[in-house]
């Protein structure tokens, strides 16, 4: 099967003709939801459906659904959830306590999303902040310490599989030095290789079994000086061997302004650096059809790697959505 080794968004709650053809012609690996594609769990549902048909199989579709700032999915249709944050600190009052909440509370995500076809969240963010950084991780981060962002991230990973969703461990190597938006601009971390071991790194080689993965664009001067993580051989090979991370791995947004150069270009330092998949959101037809045009099926390693994650899409646990939602509630004071 010649599935192309990316993964697009699209424009608006339902798929234009060009669309339906783009994506029947280039048969991405998967999809990814934003905002602007969500307005009722019976459109979604629709939506899911019809990026389905456009390939003619059960393709993977995706949305970063953390809770807090970061939530395509919000009142009234569906319920808001706190940001990582709020269960380290309930972690920093009850260990057990705070496990059990972010483990339900991911649980009760992948729920909604999984009624609706979604079958990928982009969760658990690793990623550990440290004072003086940009605020775009911030609270989403589960705390400041490796060993509580390693415990929580498990949690959140655990949760979503049990609701039959599959996890993405974010931002390997770590995004949480960065001195700025990456969204917007090109982060430099100039700490040394001792310190990110000691600090950034470590959730990730917790974690590393976890079946799906995304990079950070960020450049990590102690490992390649030039390039961030997405674009570095040096950096996917030290994600591999050294943080033992042999998970499907994709790219954060190409479209993001962290990255130089044109779409093609980020496209192929991507794949030669050593990402399995592209991921490109923005849904703007012209930037889908340049990365399309340099984008080919997936490598047989990533072929593997592919088949390995999918299989982990499971059916549900048959756990009462009714009481872990109250139970939920209790732990962490929320309203429902």
């Amino acid at each position: 099967m010649m599935v192309q080794a990316a993964i697009y968004g699209c424009e608006g709650l339902t798929l234009t003709d060009a669309e339906k053809r783009f994506f029947a012609a280039a048969d991405p690996w998967g999809f990814i939801l934003f905002a602007r594609n969500i307005d009722t769990p019976a459109q979604v549902s629709a939506l899911c459906s019809d990026l389905r048909m456009t390939v003619g199989r059960d393709a993977p579709i995706l949305v970063d659904q953390e809770g807090g700032r970061v939530a395509r999915f919000r009142p009234p249709h569906w319920r808001a959830y706190p940001p990582a944050r709020r269960y380290g600190e309930l972690f920093a009052k009850d260990k057990a306590a705070g496990l059990e909440a972010c483990r339900l509370g991911a649980f009760l995500i992948g729920a909604e999303l999984r009624d609706m076809g979604l079958d990928v969240d982009c969760i658990p963010l690793a990623d550990v902040p440290v004072p003086g950084a940009h605020d775009v991780i911030g609270d989403r981060a589960y705390g400041e310490e490796p060993d509580v962002v390693t415990a929580l991230a498990r949690a959140a990973a655990t949760g979503v599989e049990d609701a039959g969703v599959l996890p993405v461990l974010k931002h390997i190597p770590g995004h949480g030095r960065a001195g700025v938006d990456s969204h917007e601009e090109l982060p430099v971390v100039d700490a040394p290789l001792d310190e990110l071991r000691a600090t950034d790194f470590k959730p990730f080689m917790s974690l590393a079994d976890l079946p799906l993965g995304m990079t950070a664009h960020v450049v990590y001067a102690a490992i390649d000086g030039e390039r961030p993580a997405t674009t570095s051989p040096d950096a996917i090979r030290l994600i591999r061997d050294e943080l033992g991370f042999d998970g499907l791995l994709m790219t954060d947004d190409l479209s993001m302004k962290a990255l130089g150069g044109s779409m093609e270009g980020r496209v192929r330092e991507s794949i030669d650096a050593g990402c399995d998949l592209v991921l490109h959101c923005n849904g703007h037809m012209d930037e889908m059809e340049a990365v399309a045009g340099v984008t080919s099926a997936l490598s047989a390693a990533a072929g593997l790697r592919s088949e390995s994650a999918l299989s982990r899409r499971k059916t549900p646990s048959d756990e009462s959505i009714q009481a872990v939602l109250e139970r939920w509630v209790e732990l962490v004071g929320a309203s429902a």
